[in-house]
């Protein structure tokens, strides 16, 4: 009997299929070189973070807004420097950077480092000038630091005119494109308080103040205290640093200058008691500035500075040497400041160690000397007091204060069996040197400054000469100030 066979249905033999096969060969290959392309950097993978950064100009020109509303000036210039960078030809990002840059330049202490900020700032502006010349706030902005380089500490007078000139041109030229500018109008009226023009700026800051969104403006309340302050209206002025300070409550350059009105109204009082009060409210908002930057990690050494010469106008040097010292901790090569600091210890008597002051001051210093320099015995690593490389000033009208108390002192604590008169006789001829060359900027100090210098001469003439030297409490010059209410708006 034929059976025919079970039909295979549960258990079918593997057939091969050479289609099948071809396919898996092609695809293996396919996956080995994409391997290797992915290895050389040919192909990326997927969901790989982009290395370009994707932020906006906007997010960073807000990052920008945010850190000047919070007093972090640097890091206010550092987002709007990469909001420019992003896109090079965005006018705002250049305006508000130039503002800042300006601003940033009451927060340094010496002129060389001034001069170098608010050159960068002008920069800024004149690039957003010429990427939005019909923009009225890049011409306002313009204005603005061309005037605050018109400084006679940082150039001529011829300079300081030309910049003041154009300035003025900006400022109307602000105004014609826009009349409705309210900061065009602040700062065409501290422009013309800066020509001198007092009665004018006057006026000009009233307009200002009248219109409806001045009292949202922080330069509109701290030029108009400006303006009352260079008329001698102390009282006025601070109010509106206060009106200012109640808007950016963080820029501590506002504290600064109100507290710098309020030294003023105390040096008017005669007697000193009575002044007492008011030198401690200006105190008041240097320490309310220096708490601004401790809580936002700012070492700026300003408001101890402007401490130090409030308690120096009261009489009490050794807190006033501390808080320099303080400063010296933020900048440790900050020249001016180890000036500062000689000053201070002359004034107090404590002339030997003025000498290592003023010697970094005008002349540099190095290694052990730096550290005495900043009121240590010695340099101390262990204690972070290490020995730094501090170059001399230059000496100029801002700083032979510090070269003629410098030459008084070595004179006058000069024996025979330590003579400092050679030292002492150069930095004399340094300061003879500057009067003869720049005797205009010293019109009405420089026969003070030669009876300093005549007086430490015959000092020495006298000990080269063996004669028996007077007996000297000190040296005979007196030690000044570097104020800091000065013709222009810096602390």
């Amino acid at each position: 009997m034929n059976v025919n066979p079970r039909r295979p249905l549960f258990n079918r033999k593997p057939q091969s299929n050479i289609y099948r096969m071809f396919l898996w060969v092609v695809m293996i290959l396919g996956g080995v070189w994409m391997l290797q392309q992915m290895n050389k950097g040919e192909i990326k993978p997927l969901f790989q973070a982009t290395p370009l950064p994707t932020r906006s100009v906007e997010s960073y020109i807000q990052e920008g807004d945010a850190n000047f509303s919070a007093g972090k000036v640097d890091a206010a210039i550092t987002a709007y420097l990469e909001a420019v960078r992003v896109d090079p030809n965005n006018a705002e990002g250049w305006a508000k950077l130039a503002r800042i840059q300006t601003y940033s330049s009451a927060f340094l202490i010496t002129n060389n480092e001034k001069k170098d900020r608010l050159l960068e700032a002008l920069e800024s502006a004149r690039k957003a000038v010429e990427l939005a010349p019909e923009d009225s706030t890049a011409h306002a902005v313009l204005a603005f630091a061309l005037d605050w380089n018109a400084n006679t500490n940082l150039y001529s007078n011829e300079k300081v005119q030309a910049y003041l000139i154009e300035a003025e041109q900006e400022a109307l030229q602000a105004q014609q494109l826009d009349n409705s500018n309210t900061l065009a109008l602040a700062y065409y009226a501290e422009i013309l308080v800066d020509q001198q023009k007092w009665n004018q700026a006057e006026l000009i800051i009233k307009q200002a103040l009248a219109r409806e969104d001045a009292d949202g403006l922080m330069d509109v309340h701290r030029v108009n205290a400006y303006v009352l302050e260079t008329l001698a209206q102390y009282n006025l002025a601070i109010t509106e640093y206060d009106k200012a300070i109640t808007i950016e409550p963080n820029f501590t350059f506002l504290y600064l200058r109100a507290g710098a009105n309020y030294r003023t109204l105390a040096a008017e009082i005669p007697n000193l008691e009575a002044a007492r009060p008011v030198y401690e409210t200006s105190l008041e908002y240097f320490a309310k500035a220096v708490k601004i930057n401790e809580q936002i990690g700012v070492n700026d050494p300003q408001p101890h500075l402007s401490i130090a010469r409030t308690y120096s106008q009261l009489g009490e040097f050794f807190i006033a040497a501390r808080n320099v010292q303080t400063a010296l901790e933020y900048q440790p090569t900050n020249s001016d400041i180890y000036g500062q600091l000689g000053v201070i210890y002359f004034r107090s008597r404590n002339y030997e160690g003025s000498i290592f002051s003023l010697k970094c001051a005008t002349y540099g210093c190095s290694g052990e000397d730096s550290c005495k320099g900043r009121g240590l015995d010695k340099c101390y690593p262990d204690l972070g007091e290490n020995p730094v490389d501090v170059p001399g000033l230059g000496i100029s009208s801002n700083t032979i204060v510090y070269y003629y108390t410098y030459g008084s002192v070595l004179s006058a604590l000069s024996r025979p069996r330590d003579n400092k008169c050679g030292e002492a006789n150069k930095v004399m001829q340094d300061v003879r040197t500057e009067l003869d060359t720049n005797a205009e900027d010293y019109s009405d100090s420089q026969s003070i400054i030669m009876d300093i210098v005549e007086a430490g001469e015959a000092i020495c003439q006298s000990l080269a000469e063996g004669e028996l030297l007077p007996d000297l409490s000190g040296p005979t010059a007196v030690g000044g100030e570097i104020s800091d209410v000065s013709a222009t708006p810096t602390p």
